[in-house]
Order: structure tokens, then C-alpha cells, then sequence
């Protein structure tokens, strides 16, 4: 019940009167200090763990090969949630985690990368649908979010905002973590609040951002305690883990050696055998059949064998990783005195497992994104440094496929539970005594922010700083925590992504598959011929099932329901264009203008996404930069794009400037001036002429100085599409290098950077090569939500 003497309905709080005197002077006069906003007496902390990229049958919590020994035991002192769901990809899941909306219905359709001008697929959260961190904070709560954030809108994440929808904007207190799909766990691309930070030490220091967010949450949480030990806490923690790049240490990745040697069908009958001796699964399952897009693992060659095997011993390697973090921070917060009133909801995964590393896996997933393949036997040849700092690495899709046992289907298809169903563990000390207890009702990530509101007795709000607010689409599952029979809270959810359909309603399911995650070359429109499958859930858990062609009228039925929900979430248009979506004009902070030639940045211009930043790909440019050298001992990064996977550097080292072009770690060609930088001020220019000729040509690189010739280098071969989630910037490189001739961020100093030009050529691609260019963006984009 909400307490009757404040009126939460409307945030923020309405100011409290002054209950002083106010006389002529101070002796007749009484002072009283306005009090803070406090939450209702009793209102838990609150710990919301999400997991990356991981599938129902990963983690031994589950059935799964990979020990989680965190999630074990919070699972042994809770509840496992055995029928929760996502929605099938990144962006859309968290946006509907921490609004409690569905994803159409707060702006999130789809991925920030594909947005288009539609209120539902823009990516532009709305004021009508606000963060639990929002509510919580104005209801006097501290807030917090560290780790991954994919809801910032790509062309509002640079330094220069708005920040409205960062993390610091939509109600947390404090950000800790990256903008983007994913980064590199060695060398991230981090943000504390807004500013723009680097990581305290370097890969051969031992950092580990997995590590570091958590170092950064424990002390935040103690940190919070310490000054104000009755103010409850809002701690969201998301880690990049287990998202691609599958950055194992090597202590765990080497754990695993030999335990996938039996291959992905093997692997997954064996997880299907424990999800049925544990519970997860109901007696009388079935396995799902594999599919023909499976590789049989015994038609592999040795070498094949051998690869994959050792792709998912370093996932494995990372994922029990990341588990083991959360455990430290699990038993930091055990740790507090008010522990026992606390609430930890550990969702394992924001979707499926994930199928993006193609048939064969990857250590350069940039690389293959960009249609320039890697051989076995060159993947071979490192081996032992697979889950490292200069790899960045991906499983085969046959894995994915055995980690959503005992689904079918796998990440962004959001008509099958390989895509949407994930697990869930809620721990609650002085609510939850059944402890170990297993829960099968069917629920939803839009059900966790009404969950957290009525376990701290705080009304979803009317309106927010004047803004009427949508209704919770969610409900409250606390109803779930005293009894594993309680009455379902949920007899109805839509799914849609990229086309992929479901509708449940009352234990039945239909859905229709529309698009393959790895396959840019279906025919876009024909919603009209998707085949609707049909199950019922209640029979038949792992929908084994399609009794669609038993029940057409059921299936008729559920359809109608689908357009019913679909319109009133606002998931229409449908758009299954890809390429197209991607390319569409969006609101611009000049760099994505694709008229656009000419461009001046400023010392200090850093953190532009690749997408925010000018494209010199396929085209010839210049590069002048207008540099101070002082007494002759300047040194740094003047601008680069990209980083370790592929890109550029134009920099000043030992007195002379060079040129490094990257591509993909296979070639690096640096241009070497033969002339030291003189003292003073000097022009340093880098003329790039491209072949033509076709995308991902070669071309020439002359390096001047004050439009004298002093270095000219060939480069044989250039990136087409993406660098990669690096971004662009003047006076460093920061995250993963460019050039292995230093470390980030290599800051320019001893010197100053007047300014940077960058002038591009027209572009000069063929209708077709634009299309391919597209369809390599669309892969890259697919791959890092």
C-alpha cells in the first residue's frame, strides 16, 4: 500500500512548504531546511544484473556446460525464472528492461544503428516512458548504471550530446561504461558519466574491463552506504560479457581445454539430459531437431574440430568470467547491513545465444563483417592467443545453436524462445523463503520495473517534470515469490523484430520466422508469405510441435490477436529492409552528412563514433593538420580512426610524423617521414590518392611537410565498410590501437594541434558497389547489437 502522506503519482515530488518563521530580522525569525525526497519506509535495494549475448542452455544454473557459480548459489538462496523472456536483441531488451514498456512502445523497435524517422523505431527513448532510474531517483533513491549502454541514440553519443538519453540523463546518478553494442574488453571506450575517460591500466597490467566495472560498482554501493546508510540504492550493472568480442583471461579460458572436444549435437544432448534432471525443463520435453543451416560435427575437418573447440573453450572462459565478477559484487552487496533487504535479479542474457560468428567463427570479427575472410589455418596459427588483447574473437554459429538448448532458432529471431526465452534468478532475503525454488510462469523483461515499484511500495508515476507517462505495459510478478503455483501474471506478449513474429495468449504460441541473422539476401516485403508455425507451450515446452496444420484456426485466430497487439504497441510499420534502414538519413552532428566533404576539428575532438566521424573509405582524401612543435619535442597522436581491427593513425614519434594504415592486422603499412617536424609551427599533410576501380582498393599515400614530399608509401589493400566500434578523434587514439608501434592513447603533448582538415574526393561507386557497401554496413550492424 502506498503511503497516504506523500502523493508519488507525480515526479518530481512537490517542493515541501517552509515550516520555519520568517520575521523582520534572524532573532525573530526560525529557519527550517527543506527535507530531501526518502522512499517509502522499507523500500529494498535493488540489484539488476544483466548478462550479454547468452543462451537458456550455457550456464550450469540451467543445465548448462558453463560453470556459474555465482548464479548457483543465488539461484540456491532464490528463485530461477524458467519461462522469462526477452526480445531478441540488445537495444529493444534493455530499453523494455528499464522502462517497463514494450520496446515499439518506448521508441526502440529496433537497433540505434537501423533507426528509422518512426516514433517506435526511432531510438529516441521518449519522456513519456521513464527509466526506473527516473522514478527511483526522484523517490530519493541513489542510482547507478555501469557496463554496456545500447540506448543512446548513435548520433547523440559523442562528447559534444545531448545527454538527455545517456545514462546521467534518463535518472542515474552515475555511468560507469561504453555507448555501443559492444567494445573491447582490453582496450574499451569508456565514458564516466559524460565525460570521456581511459582505463587506469594497460592489458599487460593485468586490466580487464570486467574487472574494472566491477571494481567501480563496489565502491560506488559501499561508497553510497557510507555517507547515507538508510538511502537504498538503484545498482544496474551490465556487462559487455558475453557479447563479442569473447575476451577470456587466460587462466579461464584454459580451464576448458578439451571439454568441447565431443562438438555442439554432443554438448547439447548433454545439456538437455541435466535441464530434464534439474527441473528446468518439464518431464516429457523434446529436444528440438537440429537444422540444416548445422553443421554435423562429424563431418568437420581435424583442424575444424580443433578451432571450434577452442572458440567455445574461450567463451566458456569468458562467460564464467563474467559470472565469477558478479559473484565479488553479489557478496560486496551481501556484505552491507541491510543485505537482507535487498533484491538481486540476475537476467542471464538480453536474448539468445548469439549466431554472428558466421559458420566458422572468427578471431577478427571486423574483418569478416567486411567480407575479407580468415582461413582455419590461419586462425590456427594463434591459437593459443584466441580471447586475447589483439584478438577479437566469435564462436561458430553450431554453438549458438547448442547453447539455446532446448530451442529451436537462436539471437534476433523473435519468433522462437532460442531468440526470447533467457533465465532468470531473484533473491530477496526477507521475502523469498523458498529458497531453490523453481518458477514456470511466463514472463517478460517489461515485468521487472513494475516488480521493483511494487516491492518499494512506489506507484508507477503519472506524470514525470510535466510529462504525462504511458501505462506500464508490465505487471508485478512478487505475487510469484511466495508460491510456485501462484496465478499466472501474464497470459499474453507479442514479439517482433527485424519481421520475426509471435503472439502468446493463453499457452498457445504462432509464429513466423521472416529473416535469417546471417543472411543479407532474402527479398525484403513478403510478410505475406511467411509460413505461421503453432504451438502449445503448455504440452509442449520447447515448442518440438508445429501444430499448425492441425489447428489452421487457431492459427487464424492468434494472427488476428498478433495485429491487434501490433497496433496497439505501435509496432507497425513493419520494416524488413536492411541495408535500407541502415542508410537512411538520421539526425546528423555533421559527420554522417554523406554530402559532406570538407571537415575541421580541434584539439580535444574525440569519441566520435565512425558513424559521426568523415567516411575517407573509397574515395581519396587529404589530411592537413596545422601543428605548434615548441622546441621540437612533440609527440602523440595528431587524429586516427578505427583501432586495433582495422584503421588509421596519423601521428608524430620520435620527432617524425607518421602515416600507419591498418587493415585488419593482415597488412600495415606505415609511411615514415625521412625529415624530422622543425620546430615551430608546420603544416603536416597526408595525401591519399585511391586506385578506383571498385570498393576496398588500394591506392597512394604521400606524407609532406609544409608541401614538401617527405615519405610516399603504397598501400595495397583498404577497408570498404567498418573499422570497427573504435571511434575517431584528434590528440589521441583512444581504446585499441591503431598502430602497434604505441599504446593508446598515445595523447599528443610536448606540442599543440592548431587544427585538423580533412577534405574528401567525390565518391565515385557504381549502383552496384553501393549496394555491397551497404550490405557490409548491414552485416556490421547486425553483429554489434
Amino acid at each position: 500500500m502506498i503511503m497516504a502522506e506523500i502523493d508519488r503519482s507525480n515526479l518530481p515530488l512537490p517542493e515541501p512548504k517552509f515550516t520555519g518563521k520568517i520575521g523582520k530580522t534572524y532573532q525573530d525569525s526560525k529557519s527550517a531546511w527543506p527535507e530531501l525526497p526518502k522512499p517509502p519506509k522499507g523500500a529494498p535495494n535493488v540489484l539488476l544484473i544483466l548478462l550479454d549475448d547468452v543462451g537458456f542452455g550455457q550456464v550450469s544454473t540451467f543445465g548448462g556446460p558453463v560453470p556459474t557459480s555465482a548464479l548457483d548459489k543465488l539461484a540456491k538462496e532464490g528463485l530461477r525464472y524458467t519461462r522469462f523472456h526477452t526480445t531478441a536483441i540488445c537495444g529493444p531488451s534493455r530499453a523494455a528492461l528499464i522502462t517497463g514498456r514494450n520496446h515499439h512502445n518506448c521508441g526502440t523497435g529496433f537497433l540505434s544503428e537501423y533507426a528509422t524517422g518512426f516514433p517506435s523505431y526511432n531510438n529516441m527513448i521518449p519522456q513519456s516512458t521513464a527509466s526506473i532510474g527516473r522514478i527511483l531517483k526522484e523517490n530519493g533513491y541513489a542510482t547507478s548504471w555501469f557496463g554496456k549502454n545500447h540506448n543512446t541514440p548513435d548520433w547523440e553519443s559523442s562528447i559534444a550530446g545531448p545527454f538527455d538519453r545517456w545514462p546521467t540523463g534518463m535518472g542515474f546518478d552515475y555511468f560507469y561504461g561504453f555507448i555501443s553494442g559492444e567494445t573491447h574488453q582490453y582496450y574499451p571506450v569508456l565514458f564516466e558519466n559524460t565525460v570521456a575517460v581511459e582505463p587506469d591500466k594497460s592489458p599487460e597490467e593485468g586490466y580487464h574491463f570486467m574487472e574494472d566495472m566491477t571494481d567501480r560498482a563496489i565502491n560506488w554501493i559501499r561508497y553510497s552506504k557510507s555517507v547515507s546508510p538508510d538511502k537504498p540504492f538503484l545498482c544496474y550493472f551490465a556487462p559487455g560479457a558475453a557479447h563479442a568480442p569473447h575476451h577470456a583471461p587466460t587462466k579461464w579460458r584454459d580451464k576448458f581445454k578439451g571439454q568441447f572436444d565431443d562438438g555442439w549435437e554432443k554438448v547439447r544432448e548433454a545439456t538437455y539430459k541435466r535441464q530434464l534432471e534439474m527441473g528446468i525443463i518439464p518431464e516429457g520435453t523434446e529436444l528440438t531437431e537440429k537444422p540444416e543451416w548445422v553443421q554435423d560435427w562429424d563431418g568437420l575437418s581435424a583442424n575444424e574440430k580443433k578451432l571450434f573447440a577452442r572458440f567455445m573453450e574461450n567463451f566458456a572462459g569468458y562467460l564464467s568470467y563474467a559470472d565469477s565478477e558478479c559473484g565479488r559484487l553479489i557478496d560486496a552487496v551481501k556484505g552491507l547491513p541491510d543485505a537482507d533487504n535487498t533484491i538481486i535479479i540476475y537476467i542471464v542474457g538480453d536474448n539468445g545465444a548469439s549466431s554472428e560468428g558466421g559458420f566458422t567463427g572468427t578471431v577478427n570479427e571486423v574483418m569478416n563483417l567486411n567480407g575479407v575472410p580468415s582461413t582455419i589455418e590461419d586462425n590456427l596459427e594463434i591459437y593459443d592467443d584466441i580471447g586475447g588483447p589483439d584478438t577479437e574473437p566469435h564462436y561458430p554459429l553450431g554453438w549458438a545453436w547448442c547453447g539455446n538448448a532446448p530451442f529451436q532458432w537462436v539471437k534476433q529471431v523473435a519468433s522462437h524462445f532460442g531468440g526470447t526465452r533467457n533465465p532468470m534468478v531473484i533473491s530477496w532475503p526477507r521475502s523469498i523463503t523458498d529458497h531453490g525454488g523453481i518458477r514456470p510462469q511466463f514472463t517478460h523483461l517489461i515485468d521487472i520495473v513494475p516488480t521493483i515499484l511494487d516491492a518499494a511500495d512506489i506507484p508507477a508515476p503519472d506524470t514525470v517534470n510535466g510529462v504525462e507517462q504511458k501505462p506500464m505495459d508490465g505487471v508485478s510478478i512478487i505475487s510469484t515469490f511466495a508460491s510456485a503455483d501462484a496465478h499466472a501474471v501474464r497470459d499474453r506478449q507479442y514479439f517482433e523484430v527485424f519481421s520475426n513474429r509471435a503472439i502468446y495468449d493463453q499457452g498457445w504460441i504462432a509464429c513466423a520466422q521472416h529473416t535469417f541473422p546471417w543472411r543479407q539476401d532474402y527479398a525484403p516485403g513478403k510478410w505475406e508469405e511467411d509460413n505461421w508455425e503453432l504451438y502449445n507451450i503448455d504440452e509442449d515446452f520447447s515448442e518440438a510441435k508445429n501444430l499448425a496444420k492441425e489447428h489452421p484456426e487457431k492459427v487464424e485466430e492468434l494472427k488476428k490477436l498478433w495485429d491487434g497487439e501490433a497496433e496497439k504497441y505501435s509496432v507497425y510499420p513493419l520494416d524488413d529492409r536492411g541495408a535500407g534502414r541502415l542508410t537512411e538519413p538520421k539526425p546528423s552532428p555533421g559527420g554522417a552528412d554523406p554530402d559532406r566533404t570538407e571537415f575541421t576539428y580541434y584539439a580535444g575532438a574525440y569519441r566520435l563514433a565512425e558513424t559521426a566521424a568523415p567516411n575517407t573509405k573509397n574515395r581519396s582524401h587529404t589530411i592537413i593538420a596545422e601543428i605548434d612543435n615548441g622546441d621540437g619535442k612533440a609527440e602523440g597522436v595528431i587524429v586516427a580512426a578505427g583501432g586495433m581491427s582495422a584503421g588509421f593513425s596519423l601521428y608524430v614519434k620520435d620527432g617524425k610524423p607518421v602515416y600507419h594504415y591498418n587493415y585488419f592486422e593482415k597488412e600495415r603499412t606505415s609511411v615514415v617521414s625521412k625529415k624530422a617536424l622543425p620546430k615551430g609551427k608546420s603544416k603536416i599533410e597526408l595525401a591519399f590518392a585511391y586506385d578506383g576501380g571498385g570498393l576496398g582498393k588500394g591506392g597512394e599515400a604521400v606524407l609532406m611537410i609544409d608541401g614538401e614530399e617527405v615519405a610516399r608509401e603504397r598501400v595495397e589493400n583498404t577497408v570498404a565498410g567498418r573499422f570497427g566500434v573504435d571511434t575517431f578523434g584528434v590528440g589521441g587514439d583512444n581504446g585499441s590501437p591503431v598502430s602497434n608501434e604505441y599504446k593508446p592513447p598515445f595523447l599528443f603533448t610536448g606540442g599543440k594541434i592548431e587544427r585538423v582538415d580533412i577534405k574528401l574526393a567525390p565518391k565515385d561507386l557504381s549502383e552496384s558497389e553501393e549496394d555491397e557497401l551497404k550490405e557490409r554496413y548491414l552485416a556490421f550492424a547486425q553483429h554489434i547489437e
